[in-house]
């Protein structure tokens, strides 16, 4: 699954590409895990402003022809203290969005098509988890609904060991668990968690509601690490992502513990080991990570 990395990376790659442009026409496959909320095309014609994420979202603003025409872009002061509308788009299981200069034939998995002055941009979903949802706003309507009870992200400013270990107080489930169900702080997936843990020093098992002071920061430290080095490297691609020029991410070869269940740690020298939590697989160091 496309985690925060993957997202920011797609984000990094479409920004600048698509800021200003206009959208000449979105055209809709098959039915994804929600609907579009709006004929498509009531969107002709619409500015598309500067890409934002949110966790694993992003969020498109789209401004009317008219305004934009008049100077106001998504986002910019001028149109401060209004609703800008846009989409918000998640990339599910497996989806990946690829920006494409000159239109090539749509493959079977290509469910969302946005042409552009620009270029195509397209939505590609395997397993059509995905979703593109038009809001008046990014915090009101559908969007604010989605996005609601997500944690605090942990590559902005407002992320530290006080609030996590705030975030974290009285729950009795794993620290995997824990940090996988988003409430606390968003975006930290499978790979990411599991490798933050290992450079933390905490087993995957240890009650969240056990770690310390100390821990929290030596945690905190790691996940902000851990997410911007995988940023740097293009994500991770175990399977379907591709970023949006179609590269694969490279992370995973960095991974110390993840995936490598049965091999020595290059740290201690100990055996990786393989748990399931929640339905997810853990991997860990027995000799460096204790609860």
């Amino acid at each position: 699954m496309p985690e925060l990395p993957e997202v920011e990376v797609t984000r990094l790659g479409l920004v600048e590409p698509l800021e200003g442009a206009h959208l000449l026409a979105l055209h809709m496959g098959k039915p994804l895990r929600w609907p579009l909320g709006i004929a498509p095309q009531a969107l002709a014609g619409a500015c598309i402003g500067r890409l934002q994420r949110r966790g694993k979202y992003l969020w498109m603003p789209l401004l009317p022809r008219r305004a934009a025409v008049d100077g106001a872009r998504p986002g910019s002061e001028a149109a401060a203290g209004q609703e800008t509308p846009g989409l918000l788009i998640h990339l599910g299981m497996s989806g990946s969005l690829r920006l494409e200069a000159q239109p090539t034939p749509a493959g079977v998995h290509d469910h969302v098509q946005w042409q552009t002055d620009r270029g195509w941009l397209r939505l590609h979903d395997p397993r059509r988890f995905g979703a593109v949802v038009w809001s008046p706003g990014r915090d009101v309507g559908p969007a604010a609904r989605l996005l609601a009870g997500l944690g605090v992200e942990p590559l902005g400013p407002d992320f530290d060991a006080a609030v996590l270990r705030r975030g974290l107080q009285g729950r009795r489930v794993s620290i995997k668990q824990a940090l996988l169900a988003g409430d606390v702080v968003v975006g930290v997936g499978n790979i990411y968690c599991s490798e933050a843990l290992f450079e933390a020093g905490i087993d995957p098992r240890t009650p969240a509601g056990r770690l310390g002071p100390q821990r929290c920061a030596r945690l905190a430290e790691a996940v902000r690490d851990v997410l911007q080095r995988a940023v740097q490297a293009g994500g991770s691609t175990l399977r379907d992502f591709r970023d949006a020029q179609g590269h694969d991410g490279s992370f995973q070869l960095q991974a110390r513990v993840y995936g490598r269940d049965g091999q020595p740690c290059r740290r201690c020298g100990a055996t990786l080991r393989r748990i399931v939590q929640g339905q997810r697989a853990s991997y860990f160091c027995p000799g460096c990570q204790h609860r």
